[in-house]
């Protein structure tokens, strides 16, 4: 483990230098997660790993849960951004569907947080953290939704539904690549499909497709 952030003055005095400072730790914090992940991600490993004494994290992160929100915070609206650079009009729901899992996949920091957000990193900030976050959800979600409603043929009450569930559905297909790695290893064919079957991007993009599906439906029954 080594320190991976440029020098700066031993205290931050100015608000300039506060905030230079506070953007040093979070991107120590972004390498260091990706590095370990969840489970062994601490302050006091963090603070080696920015180059700071441990008191200085503190100044700006009271506890590990508060630097992992911002962490989700800045990868919520990363994958949208790129997310948005790869929606086309009229796609397909599988396109759509395959587009958002690759996207969010490729992000090394995105789903990990999301999964433990709501079960553990929320129950452990302070209630501003947890509006400030919720507030860059909302926000978020409005963009996609602008954008998911026409490519998809959706009004933008239907398309918000679509972006609010895909959430919750890529946390529970992504639990399903659980499995022990077989990689090099000779698997017969009937196994082999089967294990496919119940990856997580099948999962998640056949049951996507449904969830698109529905949500149109309902609306042209009406």
């Amino acid at each position: 483990m080594s320190a991976n952030v440029t020098t700066t003055p031993r205290r931050a005095r100015t608000p300039e230098q506060k905030e230079f400072r506070r953007i040093q730790i979070l991107e120590a914090a972004e390498k260091y997660f990706q590095d370990v992940g969840y489970e062994a991600f601490s302050m006091a490993n963090l603070a080696k790993y920015a180059g700071v004494v441990k008191g200085t994290l503190y100044l700006y992160f009271t506890t590990r849960e508060e630097v992992l929100i911002t962490l989700y915070n800045q990868s919520l609206i990363r994958w949208g951004d790129e997310f948005l650079r790869q929606l086309r009009p009229n796609m397909s729901d599988g396109a759509f569907a395959s587009s958002l899992y690759t996207t969010a996949m490729d992000d090394g920091s995105f789903v990990p947080l999301l999964i433990r957000l709501e079960h553990v990193i929320e129950h452990n900030v302070a209630i501003d953290s947890l509006i400030e976050s919720k507030r860059i959800f909302i926000v978020q979600v409005d963009r996609l939704a602008e954008v998911a409603a026409p490519a998809l043929k959706l009004s933008r009450a239907q398309a918000s539904e679509v972006v609010r569930t895909m959430g919750v559905l890529l946390i529970g297909a992504t639990r399903s690549d659980q499995g022990p790695s077989l990689e090099g290893e000779t698997i017969p064919s009937d196994v082999q499909e089967l294990i496919e079957q119940f990856s997580s991007q099948t999962l998640f993009v056949k049951n996507a497709c449904r969830i698109i599906a529905g949500v149109r439906a309902e609306g042209t029954a009406e």
